[in-house]
């Protein structure tokens, strides 16, 4: 692994590739992009999931991706690999093609990835940048790489301590980064659902009772059930109720209840579906399995700033602090 990268050698690599490509055929390649898609992995990590992941993102977001695995260690070193990501659309003749960029760089040369990534990044376009390392959030290089771009992707269900890694994201968003987060992607059904209960006029009429809002969470959706606390809490703020929210451990998955002396609704899942239960009915939703793909995709939709998102983490960071146990 050599210590330095030369962007201009990477640009030339990747004209080179295009000039290539024009010769397979008649029926010619489309270039396409739409963004640059900056992923940040561990080099441990799954390569061909990950390969898979980006790969299916493509022909709904087509990107330069520039892929940096990162490697533990002082020693400085950073090597790169420019190759190009193609398919061809059912009935179409003509391949539609993507340009991808592999960086490996160690902990030590995360510091020259911002003068390496800045000329690569397409001009006049949205940056993105995915982080599926938690470790390196709260490391000073990586606020360097993040300011590069117009949105940050996180996942704080991936730290090991929930609390904590709600504390890193918000310190970074304070850092003025642009943060997502994926554990509040997953939560978008379950909001969509509990919020067409109160579509019903006599159910709406019960929210000035309600008094408490409980959610409890199983292992790996602690910040998933502090967001879902965090999010009823500011939403009925806003409609003048002041209630007590707190989030918990002991569900199978994510359970939320809202409860006053008149109403009760609960909101769970079970398997495959997205169950409430109001009263004595009950209604039902498929959910399919949140997978990195479809969050991704749901996410790469929204560049502009997310208002909501930041009120919620705000006052999810508070509850942390107020919940232990989760």
């Amino acid at each position: 692994m050599s210590t330095t990268v030369a962007p201009d050698r990477i640009l030339k690599e990747l004209a080179a590739l295009w000039v290539e490509e024009g010769k397979q055929g008649a029926t010619g390649v489309l270039r396409a992009c739409s963004m640059t898609l900056i992923v940040i992995a561990e080099e441990r990590a799954d390569t061909s999931e990950l390969g898979e992941t980006i790969a299916a993102l493509m022909p709904e977001h087509p990107a330069r991706a520039i892929l940096v695995r990162v490697r533990a260690g002082s020693e400085r070193a950073l090597s790169e690999r420019v190759y190009q990501q193609c398919w061809m659309p059912f009935g179409q003749r003509r391949q539609i093609c993507c340009e991808q960029i592999e960086l490996t760089a160690s902990d030590a040369a995360l510091g020259d990835l911002p003068s390496v990534l800045l000329p690569l990044i397409v001009a006049d376009l949205p940056v993105i940048v995915w982080c599926r390392s938690p470790r390196l959030v709260p490391m000073p290089e990586f606020a360097q790489i993040g300011r590069l771009a117009d949105k940050v992707i996180l996942d704080s269900a991936q730290f090991e301590r929930p609390a904590e890694g709600l504390g890193e994201i918000t310190r970074a968003q304070q850092g003025g980064l642009r943060i997502a987060d994926l554990a509040w992607t997953r939560l978008t059904r379950y909001r969509e659902m509990l919020a067409r209960v109160f579509e019903n006029r006599e159910y709406f009429k019960g929210l000035p009772g309600i008094e408490t809002v409980s959610v409890a969470c199983a292992p790996g959706y602690e910040t998933a059930g502090l967001y879902m606390a965090a999010w009823v809490r500011d939403v009925l703020a806003q409609a003048g109720v002041s209630v007590k929210a707190r989030a918990s451990r002991g569900a199978a998955t994510l359970s939320v209840e809202l409860a006053s002396p008149d109403l009760r609704v609960l909101l769970k899942r079970e398997a495959d579906r997205l169950v409430v239960n109001v009263g004595d009915l009950s209604y039902c939703t498929h959910l399919a399995p949140s997978t990195d793909y479809l969050l991704m995709r749901e996410e790469l939709r929204i560049v502009r700033r997310d208002t909501l998102f930041e009120r919620t983490l705000s006052t999810a960071a508070q509850l942390a602090l107020s919940s232990p146990g989760v």
